[in-house]
């Protein structure tokens, strides 16, 4: 009978999970799984129990919670050196991974999709010391998703993020900044950046021709507007994705590091989280690095193996 440890957040999203948890264990255990389940306790309980399960024979990690929930248990299993295949249960507010995964957003089809499904290697974004599952990000907008209210959170869903994100309109800052990859070097004042490897950020940007397990980020810069009609057109332009507006630098590449040029520090998000403020910092694609649940492969932007 093969092991598995559940990590379960019950308050990410609007806490459904703690209503649907005894029903997504049964579920398991008619799958012929062993189950052990942990519920969060705190901000780094995550990270340190899913280091606990690579470490102790478990043969499968299940997560639900938000994506935040599942980048501290990324933490834990990037610091182990056997690494065992995560099943993603999505209950938080935005869900966006999950999204790239093809997970159900129904928390019952989700346990079927993991308890049915096979693992597949993806890639995983190392920043700094710590590492994220599908994006990191700075500049306007960016800490709405950590300073929001959870409860806003729970009760307006997407709203909440776009009505304490309007507040901040008259607030927005360009940053001097270096960007280096491969040959590359690029400097100029920007209001906005995401490193990212999913379909959707925020629930609200979609991603096109990405994969999960091709080696390489999609950048997204956007320098500063000379005007707030310009910016206006520019927040369209960044909402549909079209790299064409004169404001958006988009490029993929393994590997770049970004140089706040200026004395004033200015702060980051990762995977949602507050991501710290570091003036130099070093972003690596991780290629397949940790194998998640998907069901059949076929069904997923990934590269067919070599």
């Amino acid at each position: 009978m093969e092991r598995m440890y559940f990590i379960a957040n019950l308050i990410s999203g609007k806490a459904t999970i703690s209503k649907k948890l005894g029903a997504i264990v049964n579920e398991f255990v008619k799958a012929g799984y062993e189950v052990t389940v942990h519920t969060t306790q705190s901000a780094g309980d995550a990270v340190e129990k899913a280091e606990y399960a690579c470490n102790s024979g478990y043969d499968l990690l299940v997560v639900a919670g938000g994506d935040g929930t599942l980048s501290q248990c990324l933490q834990g299993v990037m610091s182990c050196k056997k690494r065992i295949p995560i099943g993603y249960i999505p209950a938080g507010s935005t869900n966006d991974f999950a999204k790239s995964l093809g997970i159900p957003s129904d928390q019952m089809k989700a346990a079927l999709f993991i308890a049915r499904g096979e693992p597949a290697l993806c890639d995983v974004g190392c920043f700094n010391d710590g590492y994220f599952s599908y994006v990191a990000a700075f500049g306007a907008f960016t800490n709405i998703t950590y300073e929001t209210p959870q409860n806003l959170k729970n009760i307006f869903g997407h709203a909440a993020y776009i009505a304490d994100g309007a507040t901040q309109l008259s607030s927005i800052k360009a940053r001097p900044l270096r960007i280096e990859y491969e040959d590359m070097i690029i400097e100029g004042e920007f209001v906005y950046g995401m490193i990212t490897n999913a379909a959707s950020i925020g629930g609200i940007i979609n991603v096109r021709n990405f994969r999960l397990d091709d080696g390489v980020f999609e950048v997204t810069l956007i320098r500063k507007p000379r005007n707030p009609a310009e910016l206006g057109k520019t927040a369209i332009a960044l909402l549909k994705m079209d790299t064409t507006d004169k404001n958006i630098v988009f490029f993929r590449t393994d590997e770049l590091t970004i140089t706040n040029l200026s004395d004033e520090p200015f702060s980051w998000t990762r995977d949602g989280e507050y991501g710290g403020e570091e003036k130099v910092n070093h972003l690596r694609c991780c290629k397949r690095a940790v194998p998640f649940m998907v069901c059949g492969k076929e069904r997923l932007p990934l590269e067919k193996d070599l």
